[in-house]
Parts: C-alpha cells; structure tokens; sequence
C-alpha cells in the first residue's frame, strides 16, 4: 500500500517494440522492454521479454520479468495501453495479484472498445476470451482534459494520479514509459522512435 507518493518512487514501465503486418501473420515476436526509474529522473535499470505478435503472453512476460527481477522494491507498475504487440491484451487482475503491485494504466486517447471487440471477432478464434479481457479493466479516469487517461488496479485514483504527476518529467506520458518505448523501438528498427 502507498501512503504518500515520494518523488523517487520506484517504478517500472512497460511498453513493446514495433512489428510489420507480415510478422502479424506469421505470429512472430516483438521486444516488451521494462524501465525502472526513481520517479522521474533516475533510471535504476532495464528489463527484457519476447512478446508473441497478437499472442496471449504478455501477462505471462510481465509477470515473469518483475517477480524474477533484482528490482525488489518497485512500488507501481505503469503501462502504455492494455493491449500490447498488436492484440495481445494484459490481464490487469492477475497482473496486480501475481505480483503484488499496483498497475496503472496510462493512455492518450479513449480506445474504441466496440471497434476492438469488432476486430477481435473478425480475426481471432479466441476473440470472447480477450474481449473479456478489454471489459473487466477499470473505467477510464480523464487525467488531462482530452489528453490523458488512466486506469488503475490496486490504487485509488488519487494516488494513481500522483504517481503519474511525480513521474512525468515533460510532455504527459511518465518517464519510464516513454524511455521504455524509445528503447524498444530502437531494438527493433535500429533507432528510436520519439514518444
């Protein structure tokens, strides 16, 4: 439990690398890249996982790279969206119960969860099991006026809102986010991509 968010806290922040539309097809993997920070300004470390494109192991990754990880004293999780290298849709649940720790979701625009649910009965045999997925996470909490949102499991909104504040060091998107998203874009293209 958080009693006062601190400047330093220490969190960790997923996001994947891209993939091509043809490595959709042959289910082919993409880069999960974890940051851990003090707050905004310290990185304390990088974690790695292959993620299968459209897959079902995300969870399984997340899980696995924080409960085997040095990092024992991570307060909060952080993650760009729930749905990571394509389709393949984070369990937030079992994400908070497996690992102890709260799970923040952060977003920049309300996701269409009927235009989701459509495209996951059009293509995927498995299409209920991860619509139920997208429908038992938490309702979004506008953050930033048509900017930012957030979902949280595991913390009140309050709490949830002064972890994003404290880890946001430009712009609206935490520290750990978007150094984990320009690091698993540079492992995958060669580069980084600008949050």
């Amino acid at each position: 439990m958080i009693r006062k968010v601190k400047p330093q806290i220490r969190v960790l922040g997923f996001d994947d690398g891209t993939f091509s539309f043809s490595s959709k097809l042959k289910h082919e993997k993409t880069i999960l890249i974890g940051v851990v920070m003090k707050g905004s300004l310290e990185v304390v470390g990088v974690l790695s996982r292959w993620i299968t494109v459209d897959g079902r192991d995300v969870t399984d990754a997340m899980i696995n790279s924080v409960n085997s990880s040095r990092f024992k004293d991570l307060r909060v999780i952080l993650l760009k969206g729930i749905t990571y290298a394509g389709f393949n849709v984070v369990d937030l649940e079992r994400l908070h119960n497996e690992t102890g720790l709260p799970v923040v979701v952060v977003v920049r625009k309300k996701p269409d969860i009927l235009a989701m649910e459509d495209a996951l009965r059009k293509h995927f045999r498995d299409a209920e099991e991860r619509i139920a997925l997208l429908r038992k996470t938490p309702p979004l909490v506008e953050l930033v006026p048509d900017k930012l949102y957030f979902q949280t499991v595991g913390l009140d909104e309050k709490t949830a809102a002064e972890v994003i504040k404290v880890t946001t060091r430009t712009g609206f998107i935490p520290e750990p986010l978007r150094l984990a998203h320009m690091i698993a874009s540079a492992v995958m293209t060669g580069e980084s991509k600008r949050e």
